[in-house]
């Protein structure tokens, strides 16, 4: 009778262990993430809902996600006070309108400094994910990168016409901020610093006219009918976006869920930047075909802009130094990153 009894016992307890187990399996944590991009960006195509779908499906909807895009929790100049504060779970602050917060991140925002997608994001996921940057910027601001990308270099595109470089002298030039206020400086233009949402408005009202962008970006901002011409072959600096999530929000979620996030975020980052090299000539044909003129500078005025970015970078690495960030030294870690790909 008692060792009936111990049988009894024993197999309620597994039946409780296993009942506790399911239980455990089965609890959900919602996340919240919030950006400033519009339905249809290249980012949230390649990267973002890739990456949230896929966390979902391998975590078996441990982990679930509610998306806020276009600036519907705050602000893109805000996204990473939203981490930091609780707001937002995982957000997408851009280091060139926080300059003060990340200035070491827009090392990959340097004109002429690489020619696609993958070769500037791939450099500079290596100094974000757990190197220099990593450690001088994410970690002192509190929050962890999950994936991170860099468009092909950007273009100016102008409402008016213009065949040279000193169609340029003079004109209002939206940039995102970082080292496109001195791409924009180089060819004697006024640069103006503004979130990607105010554009249309600042373009529709003459308050800009010319922006420094990415080809990929006109028609999903709706831009096409305010902007009529545009150079394709040049290297006006990037832009870097980056998904974070705050270090203390991590390090809650269980250590498996972690790696998932990490291990995602890797192949979100590749992902992304892939998809956007493979579009870049598509983009060019589109907006041709919606009537912006695509303009090739001449072989003398190429190497003239050229040589005009070529100081861009060590002016931007010196100004850092002298305000005690390793400036110098993140642009050295970026340049052989991008070298180590070759």
């Amino acid at each position: 009778m008692a060792g009936w009894l111990r049988k009894v016992c024993m197999v309620s307890a597994l039946l409780l262990a296993a009942s506790a187990q399911v239980f455990a399996q089965d609890k959900k944590t919602v996340l919240r993430v919030a950006d400033h991009f519009p339905a249809g960006h290249p980012t949230v195509e390649g990267a973002t809902r890739y990456w949230m779908e896929q966390v979902s499906k391998q975590t078996q909807n441990q982990i679930e996600f509610e998306y806020y895009p276009a600036e519907q929790l705050g602000k893109s100049r805000d996204m990473l006070s939203l981490a930091q504060s609780g707001v937002a779970d995982i957000t997408a602050p851009l280091p060139s309108l926080i300059s003060d917060k990340f200035p070491l991140s827009t090392v990959a925002e340097l004109p002429g400094s690489f020619s696609n997608s993958c070769a500037g994001t791939l450099a500079y996921w290596r100094l974000a994910k757990d190197g220099i940057l990593a450690k001088q910027e994410f970690a002192p601001n509190g929050v962890r990168v999950l994936f991170s990308m860099v468009f092909p270099p950007y273009q100016i595109l102008t409402k008016a016409k213009f065949t040279s470089l000193k169609d340029f002298e003079g004109l209002k030039i939206r940039t995102a901020g970082g080292a496109k206020d001195l791409a924009a400086t180089r060819v004697k233009g006024v640069a103006i610093r503004m979130g990607a949402p105010e554009v249309y408005e600042a373009l529709s009202r003459g308050t800009i006219d010319a922006i420094v962008w990415p080809l990929s970006g006109v028609t999903t901002y709706n831009l096409q009918n305010l902007v009529r011409y545009g150079t394709f072959e040049e290297n006006f600096g990037s832009v870097v976006i980056n998904y974070v999530i705050s270090e203390a929000r991590f390090k809650k979620l269980p250590e498996h869920v972690q790696k998932i996030m990490l291990s995602v975020g890797e192949e979100a980052t590749r992902r992304a930047c892939s998809m956007v090299d493979r579009s870049e000539g598509a983009n060019i044909e589109k907006l041709k075909q919606l009537g912006v003129t695509m303009v090739s500078l001449s072989p003398a005025e190429r190497a003239q802009l050229a040589n005009l970015m070529k100081t861009v970078g060590t002016e931007w690495a010196e100004g850092l130094d002298k305000r005690g960030k390793p400036g110098s030294e993140v642009l050295k870690a970026f340049n052989e990153a991008l070298h180590q790909q070759k």
